[in-house]
């Protein structure tokens, strides 16, 4: 089955668990809003290529890892995007969720999330139960203190932060989490994916930080701009735009190199290869390079 279909199919199963006519209707449609459609799913299918490139012997283990992975990031968003952070109207091309169904409901949507991704989780058990307890440890890191999501948000309340624990946190924590997950779902060790994760995970926060510098916010389905009217660090504000393009170049050749060798080798490495020009196009490099070396007007 096609990867982006099978973590589709299997999202909709998750999110089925925690509906019931008994249940609040606005609640389920604000949820379904929240993970529907989705964006790139660039963790649950990091997470899924993972475990196939170590034998992918528990697919619906598999399956359930990189259902909690997304919907963690789900909750992320639907949290980030509150009027207490970002204040985003937009998300993904469409209404935020506390734009389209209120703020309430955005909290209660983003708790709502976070509990069924380990209920997914859990309701596997019987299909490989000696694997699920490490398993869940590596999801709960990727999203909890002291180095998760959570951390992340909590590093833009501090006063002063390092730009690179921060943006670990904020975003690595869960890639690393993913690519840990897809292995040990397959019963392989984590330990040799995490810094494919890691490296990754930290190229995908210096993009974002370009992308808010450059890209056109209908393009990119949210509000750019952010990072300066919010005055959030960023490696685009800290590095410029072309150190932030050649430190993200240069984490993704790290995670390239992190790539252990196994069957799934060149298809990883394609991946992160597409990523590479999805995230942050070629012709956005060109231009920030151009600007890096057009002569400085004198001035009368």
């Amino acid at each position: 089955m096609d990867a982006q279909l099978r973590i589709e199919q299997a999202l909709d199963a998750a999110l089925r668990l925690g509906e019931s006519k008994a249940a609040p209707p606005r609640l389920q449609a604000a949820t379904r809003h929240a993970v529907f459609p989705g964006g790139a799913r660039i963790r649950p299918r990091l997470c899924l290529a993972v475990a196939w490139a170590c034998g992918d012997d528990q697919p619906a283990l598999a399956d359930a890892a990189a259902v909690a992975i997304e919907l963690l990031h789900c909750a992320s968003l639907v949290h980030d995007d509150l009027p207490c952070f970002d204040d985003a109207a937009l998300r993904r091309g469409q209404a935020s969720v506390h734009a389209a169904f209120g703020e309430r409901l955005a909290v209660l949507v983003g708790d709502a999330l976070i509990v069924l991704a380990f209920r997914n989780l859990a309701a596997t058990a019987h299909h490989a139960p000696e694997r699920l307890a490490r398993l869940l440890v590596t999801v709960a890191d990727g999203v909890g203190a002291p180095m998760g999501i959570v951390a992340g948000q909590a590093w833009e309340c501090e006063a002063k932060a390092d730009l690179e624990t921060y943006q670990q946190a904020k975003t690595g924590a869960l890639f690393a989490a993913a690519t840990a997950a897809g292995a040990q779902a397959a019963g392989h060790d984590p330990d040799a994916w995490l810094e494919l994760g890691d490296r990754l995970g930290e190229a995908y926060q210096v993009a974002d930080d370009i992308r808010d510098v450059m890209a056109d916010p209908v393009w990119l389905g949210k509000p750019t701009g952010r990072d300066e009217a919010l005055d959030r660090m960023s490696s685009a504000r800290e590095l410029g735009l072309a150190g932030a393009v050649a430190h993200f170049d240069e984490l993704l050749a790290g995670a390239v190199r992190a790539i252990p060798d196994c069957r799934g080798a060149a298809a990883l490495r394609a991946l992160v290869r597409s990523e590479s020009e999805r995230l942050v196009p070629k012709s956005w490099v060109s231009r920030i390079r151009a600007a890096q070396t057009a002569p400085t007007p004198i001035s009368a």
